[in-house]
């Protein structure tokens, strides 16, 4: 009689378990790295916006206008030359949400922020300059940081 080769159940069954383990233990790695990667492109997206909110504050005497949905970003593509180049968008938010920019009630300060990692995040500016955090957002300011 001719014995078969071949792999029993039993193997089949214990290789797919160590290839369980091995995505459980990667899935979880590639998300932290994920969510770091996305926390540097929102940092530096909004340095960039800030700095074209500083150069419209030259032009015009004024920060750009808080309008919902926030097209600030629309007056900053505007300019003649454009302050960016094309809109920014919140990685933490979806394909299609921009930054976010609030000013204080005197309009003499402003806060642009992404949504952050919890994707529930925000942040207000007060008429001194201090901004106020909820749900930890990633922010920036030309208050007091």
């Amino acid at each position: 009689m001719k014995k078969l080769k071949g792999f029993t159940i039993i193997e089949l069954l214990i290789v797919m378990a160590v290839i369980a383990i091995l995505v459980g233990i990667a899935v979880p790695s590639f998300r932290a790295i994920q969510n770091q990667a996305w926390t540097a492109k929102a940092q530096g997206d909004i340095k960039v916006i800030k700095m074209a909110c500083e150069s419209y504050y030259i032009q015009h005497a004024a920060f750009p206008a808080v309008t919902t949905p926030p097209t600030y970003q629309t007056s900053l593509l505007a300019e003649s030359p454009p302050m960016l180049e094309s809109n920014l968008y919140d990685p933490f938010g979806g394909a299609t949400t921009m930054y976010s920019y609030a000013t204080s009630p005197n309009s003499k300060y402003y806060v642009i922020y992404s949504v952050g990692p919890g994707g529930n995040g925000s942040a207000t500016v007060s008429n001194a300059g201090i901004v106020v955090p909820t749900n930890s957002p990633i922010w920036i300011s030309n208050g007091h940081e």
